[in-house]
């Protein structure tokens, strides 16, 4: 009779891992915001107008 070689599943967790890591990696370059915004905002709180005549 003739043998059958059973071969193991690999595991799968490595492969997600992976995608994981590529995702955030392409998600880090390509989607983040690249606009600074400034905290150093300054706001007219006296009521008057500020235009120099």
């Amino acid at each position: 009779m003739a043998e059958i070689k059973i071969e193991k599943k690999r595991p799968v967790w490595p492969w997600i891992v992976a995608v994981l890591l590529i995702a955030g990696l392409v998600y880090y370059v390509f989607l983040r915001d690249d606009h600074v915004q400034s905290e150093t905002t300054i706001e007219n709180t006296s009521g008057t107008d500020t235009i120099a005549e």
